[in-house]
């Protein structure tokens, strides 16, 4: 080992850190047995439920093929899913745009209570479960793709609209102050000198939301908001595990697909 090796060498561990090192195992150790140790294990139920679940993962990998391609099958629904997450990704992007400008510390520095209103509001939104959006929806408009284009898009305004904020607090002032130097209104600062540096970023966000959302129209639509949740529950309730397994197939496909286009896209916006 050379002279620079042994100087960028880690420092050999005193006794003090060693005896530190062993009481942290301990007390993790600790720890996790006193967690487990409240835990009711019957060896009889678990036993009992072994080849249940032995016959739901077979289920799972024998495909109910036909499924896949027949009407009303894997194919329309996640088409279904698909229109449900791009509305409401597309609603809720351009309602999250004024609330992004009314969050922004920076487009509202003398009066800071309007940036403070505007984040206690995408808070407030954000706090809201998707399932419970979707149900009260959907006890308003009645069940279908249009609730659960109604609660991806009320929801999703939480998130965007932070993100978009976030955007505008951390962009360039300097063509916003040389602007003002010139006399420009708020119209022409905010279409010339903020617009161009936030709209890149804007889409980036959008589209990361829509990834979401593609799995958040997948679940919601076990509580009656359309798309490809509503077979899969009623697969599960049957036990139909061979068309369960054509479901996840499906999801499993789309989603990965949706991310690696989504992820190129944004690579190229930002």
């Amino acid at each position: 080992m050379s002279q620079q090796q042994k100087a960028l060498a880690a420092p050999p561990k005193t006794l003090g850190q060693k005896i530190k090192l062993v009481l942290y195992v301990i007390f993790f150790i600790v720890l996790y047995t006193w967690c487990f140790s409240g835990m009711e294990v019957d060896v009889t139920k678990v036993r009992e439920s072994l080849p249940v679940a032995g016959n739901i993962i077979s289920g799972i990998f024998d495909v109910e093929w036909p499924f896949i391609t027949e009407d009303e099958g894997v194919i329309d629904n996640m088409f279904m899913t698909l229109a449900i997450a791009l509305l409401g990704t597309t609603i809720a992007a351009t309602l999250a745009i004024p609330f992004g400008f009314l969050a922004a510390t920076n487009m509202s520095k003398k009066n800071r209570w309007v940036s403070s209103v505007g984040k206690r509001i995408l808070n407030v939104i954000r706090t809201l479960p998707e399932l419970i959006v979707a149900i009260i929806f959907i006890v308003a408009v009645g069940p279908g793709p249009f609730a659960g284009v109604l609660a991806i898009g009320f929801h999703s305004i939480g998130m965007i609209g932070k993100l978009y904020s976030e955007a505008i607090e951390n962009m360039d002032e300097g063509a916003i102050e040389a602007m003002n130097a010139s006399g420009a209104n708020r119209i022409q600062i905010m279409w010339f000198a903020v617009l161009p540096q936030v709209l890149p970023e804007f889409m980036s966000y959008a589209l990361y939301k829509f990834e979401i959302n593609v799995r958040a129209a997948s679940v919601l639509g076990m509580v009656g908001a359309g798309g490809i949740g509503t077979p899969l529950l009623f697969a599960l309730i049957g036990h139909d595990w061979a068309r369960v397994g054509a479901i996840l197939i499906g999801i499993i496909v789309v989603v990965m697909l949706i991310d690696y286009l989504s992820g190129s896209i944004r690579k190229r916006l930002v």
